[in-house]
């Protein structure tokens, strides 16, 4: 199904330099703000006082984020806990304040708005522990940028795991370059969100790379230039690139808009790396590819795998092509 049709292919490789330039820079002022600022991480990583009340009827959260603004949180983080009730609340640490002092301020200011107030619980959580948490974050990450490569290489060919890595390293360099630069709060949410583009991105180059594939093996394409390969590669994804980072935009858009404080950055987080995994799968990853020297030699299908009849059985059209 294509909505959007291309009679002719779009030269997308003729800016390949100078949008690779802006990445490169991009990605550098990135870097400097990451080390020069740092990212402002959320309670979860640095530690701090997690308080659980519970109302008679629904709760009003953003009643509660100004009854505790009030009192000094203005980074508390505050949401539903089980039912529309129960709301947990999470208060960043405070020099010469003890947990149980924390405690007992934010019900006191909780209980002159709504004197049906309840503490149901109150746990500190250290900082040791939101260390722990960074270091698997960090593991979490280093292996799905493994995995990413090995299945890169083995799917298609090592430049094109290179290329695709480069890629996605980009992205997720430059979605944290963001929450540095402006300081957001980056949560355990977000490093989900960035985990979850990782695979999004690379979906994206793989629908590429799986189509420069087909257009290098076809004999139609062999009379093309490498730069022709990709623009035409490129080109015929482009309806599909539309409609589905079309559709997805607008969920992630629908949470960033209507998600409350809870989802922003989260969201936030996912409309970054959509808008830039597109970019990158086609002005970088495509682009790193055709500098590294692939060529129709590099995917071409061994002898001993074809039939008689010179058809790649591993082709997943084949049933259909017989």
């Amino acid at each position: 199904m294509e909505f959007f049709r291309f009679k002719k292919d779009i030269n997308f490789m003729k800016y390949a330099v100078t949008f690779n330039v802006i990445s490169l820079v991009t990605f550098f002022l990135a870097v400097f703000f990451l080390f020069s600022r740092g990212l402002h991480f959320s309670i979860e990583f640095t530690g701090g006082t997690l308080t659980e009340v519970q109302y008679t009827q629904a709760a009003n959260l953003d009643s509660i984020r100004d009854s505790l603004k009030k009192i000094g949180y203005t980074d508390a983080q505050v949401q539903n806990f089980g039912s529309p009730r129960d709301v947990l609340i999470r208060l960043p640490i405070k020099e010469g304040v003890e947990s149980k002092v924390q405690s007992e301020q934010v019900l006191t200011a909780l209980q002159a708005e709504d004197s049906t107030v309840k503490l149901q619980r109150t746990e500190f959580v250290g900082p040791q522990i939101g260390k722990e948490l960074a270091s698997d974050g960090g593991k979490a990450l280093l292996f799905v940028v493994i995995g990413i490569v090995l299945y890169l290489a083995f799917r298609f060919e090592f430049k094109f795991a290179v290329a695709g890595i480069i890629a996605n390293l980009h992205d997720v360099v430059i979605i944290l370059g963001f929450f540095a630069f402006f300081q957001w709060e980056f949560s355990l949410s977000v490093l989900a969100a960035i985990l979850a583009i990782l695979g999004y991105s690379v979906n994206e180059s793989v629908v590429i790379f799986d189509r420069i594939r087909e257009v290098f093996r076809d004999p139609k394409g062999r009379g093309l230039t490498v730069p022709a390969v990709m623009n035409h590669a490129i080109t015929s994804t482009t309806s599909r690139t539309i409609i589905t980072h079309g559709s997805t935009q607008l969920m992630v858009l629908a949470m960033f808009f209507f998600g409350g404080p809870t989802l922003h950055y989260f969201s936030l987080a996912l409309t970054i790396g959509i808008c830039f995994g597109i970019y990158s799968s086609v002005f970088v990853a495509a682009a790193i590819a055709m500098w590294l020297g692939v060529t129709a030699k590099d995917l071409a299908v061994p002898e001993n795998e074809l039939g008689r009849d010179g058809v790649d059985r591993r082709d997943p059209n084949f049933g259909a092509q017989v």
